[in-house]
């Protein structure tokens, strides 16, 4: 019979019968015993098989053909069992109910020996896989191949529990996340009463009044080199020797559970460090504004730090421990990011399904700016496409709930019909909170711009009921266009809040008032650049007017007691009789308009000093000239009771018009 040349693990090298002559040799190797017992074993051989007849060669025959194989062969069964030895001594230990937990990576372990011993048995695992044990070896080799599998069980039940602690034991604590997002913010002011407009001024705030705001934050934009460690780098190379033997070992399953739930676990303690919470879509609706609107800005700073940070690390993280395992990667990864990433819609989803009112929309905004400018990030790292389409639902979902708020902001301002005037004829709280509304809205003009669009329903009554000229649209944005919409209803609805005054006077005040204040709104801010100088310029026109207006239903009767008509030029007692009569009309004129004046109200000084120079460039010539030509008919004892005022007395007077607080006029007493 041809000599037969044995390879490790009973493998041979020639025909079937050179296989079970190698098969039976290392059965008998394997049990270790005195040669005459294996000749024995031998002589029963043969009788099951007479291919075994000259199996005594594979003992009594040529030395040299058979001594080298045997030694390797003894010397692969012992390093088979002295690793089978290290990991069943380490399990023992290991699962003692009394023991310490301690890592292999800790003293006294050695983790250099136990994965030397994984890496031994993974081999003859492999070998077996190549090369499985005949069924003619009967169960000697069977027994071996069980040892190999339990040893690996054993080992790998090890390694996922090593995975898991070292994990969790070097993730960067999520506080640190934190600060991802202190940077300066940047805090835009803005007045709003729950969103609803009502007959008490007391509602609406301004801007200039520190007590009656609050501030709308924006929040930061995270620099695109910004990136944090997940785990500390000194542990990468640990995890990266545990997670290979897992694979090897065909534990890829394992491996992955254990990896993305401790890291899907840590991102949702970072959301927890963020300010975000897991909520119902039942829970979202029912939070108060207040509460909700602090949800909904942490969620905005949230995205920005998962979408523009963690992820990215979690994709690098999972780009260095599992190499070129391109498939189990991209598994790894995208089961990590699919919980955090779906708590981030789900209450995107609940706020955009929510009760639409005004105070809402910039906060809607900003979630959907936030979350527009993370998806090309979302979409380059994350290949679940349930994940991506629910991404670019929730997107529509709040671009539509944007539109859909500004559409009640708009019914807002249209329906406001509240019959309280503002006594004092000071600028009515409603233009002070469109106005720092819209002011605020400029700032989303890019988001706006792609939402908006004008219905044919706004445009009819632009051009019909409101006057407007639809060319001036053509030139606008969106934005812009919406805003003019928006600026012409405001008009509109001052206008009509005006005929609420009886003093035509006053109505005047008012209208004055309330449209200087939106001039000087849009000529200080980003709103002139979307209305146009043209609209600031005729805006500038229409409150010269209703100054002028003012002059003509105020002064005109006190004018009118200071013309020569019926008074002649002699000193007969008709004449004196109708001088006395004048200068006391225009004297009871002159302190009734100061008695209800000063209670008047012109809050802006610049316009407060225009008006009373206005005034005074009307009445006090007047005044003078008609006292230059007939005082002089009056005098006597008795004139001091006709000639009460000097030009000077009333231009001082005329000082206190407009403060918005009753003045008493008191006769001022001149040196003689």
């Amino acid at each position: 019979m041809a000599a037969t040349t044995t390879t490790s693990l009973g493998g041979a090298t020639g025909g079937g019968d050179d296989r079970v002559l190698a098969t039976a040799q290392q059965i008998l190797k394997s049990l270790k015993a005195p040669k005459e017992d294996r000749e024995d074993m031998l002589l029963i051989f043969s009788t099951f098989d007479n291919r075994l007849s000259g199996i005594t060669d594979l003992i009594n025959g040529d030395d040299s053909k058979s001594s080298d194989g045997a030694d390797d062969d003894d010397e692969d069964l012992d390093r088979f069992e002295a690793a089978e030895k290290v990991i069943l001594v380490d399990a023992s230990i290991y699962t003692e109910p009394s023991r310490q937990s301690t890592s292999l990576f800790d003293p006294p372990n050695d983790p250099v020996e136990y994965f030397t011993a994984v890496d031994e048995i993974i081999q003859w695992m492999e070998h077996f896989t190549i090369a499985p044990p005949h069924q003619s070896a009967g169960k000697t080799g069977q027994i071996i191949l069980d040892r190999a599998e339990n040893a690996i069980q054993l080992a790998m039940s090890r390694l996922e529990d090593e995975l898991r602690h070292v994990l969790i034991c070097n993730t960067v604590p999520p506080d640190s996340v934190s600060r991802c997002s202190t940077n300066r913010r940047n805090s835009l002011s803005f007045s709003l009463h729950d969103g609803a407009i009502d007959d008490n001024s007391s509602s609406f705030g301004d801007v200039s009044d520190p007590g009656s705001h609050r501030f709308h934050e924006r929040g930061v934009s995270l620099g695109d080199d910004l990136f944090v460690d997940l785990v500390r780098p000194e542990s990468i190379m640990n995890l990266k020797d545990i997670i290979d033997r897992m694979v090897r070992s065909g534990y890829e399953r394992e491996c992955l559970q254990v990896y993305s739930s401790v890291r899907r676990d840590a991102l949702v303690e970072c959301l927890a460090i963020l300010g975000v919470e897991k909520m119902s879509i039942e829970d979202v609706q029912k939070v108060e504004w207040k509460s909700l609107d602090e949800k909904m800005k942490n969620w905005v700073q949230a995205v920005k730090v998962v979408f523009g940070v963690l992820l990215s690390g979690e994709k690098r993280l999972c780009d260095s421990l599992f190499g070129d395992l391109d498939d189990l990667k991209e598994i790894c990864f995208n089961e990590t990011a699919k919980g955090c990433v779906m708590m981030l819609l789900n209450f995107g989803e609940a706020v955009a399904i929510c009760k639409r009112s005004p105070e809402k929309l910039f906060r809607i905004l900003d979630m959907y700016e936030a979350l527009r400018d993370g998806m090309p990030d979302l979409e380059d790292m994350v290949t679940d496409e349930f994940v991506i389409t629910e991404a670019k639902g929730v997107l529509r979902g709040l671009g539509e709930a944007a539109k859909g708020t500004f559409s009640e902001f708009e019914s807002c301002i249209r329906n406001e019909t509240s019959r309280k005037p503002v006594l004092t004829g000071d600028v009515h709280p409603l233009p002070r909170y469109v106005m720092n509304y819209l002011k605020l809205l400029v700032d989303y003009g890019d988001a706006m711009d792609s939402l908006l669009q004008i219905s044919e329903e706004a445009l009819y009554r632009f051009t019909n009921d409101l006057g407007g000229d639809g060319s001036q649209l053509e030139a606008l944005s969106p934005l812009g266009r919406q805003i003019l919409l928006l600026m012409s209803e405001l008009e509109y609805n001052l206008d009509e809040k005006s005929k609420l005054y009886e003093d035509l006077a006053l109505q005047q005040v008012f209208l004055m008032n309330n449209l200087y204040y939106l001039v000087r709104k849009v000529k200080d801010s980003d709103l002139r650049g979307l209305l146009g100088d043209d609209w600031v310029r005729k805006r500038r026109g229409q409150v010269r007017q209703y100054a002028t207006g003012y002059l003509r239903a105020s002064w005109s009767k006190a004018l009118s007691c200071l013309k020569d008509e019926g008074i002649g030029g002699s000193s007969n007692n008709a004449s004196r009789v109708a001088l006395k009569e004048r200068f006391k009309s225009f004297n009871a004129c002159f302190e009734d308009i100061y008695r209800v004046q000063t209670a008047w109200k012109v809050p802006d000084d610049q316009l407060r000093e225009e008006m009373r120079i206005n005034i005074s460039e009307k009445v006090i010539p007047a005044y003078r000239s008609f006292m230059g030509r007939f005082s002089g008919q009056l005098e006597g004892r008795h004139a001091g009771k006709y000639i009460k005022y000097i030009p000077e007395d009333l231009e001082t007077y005329l000082l206190d018009l407009f403060e918005g607080s009753p003045a008493v006029l008191h006769h001022i007493k001149r040196k003689s």
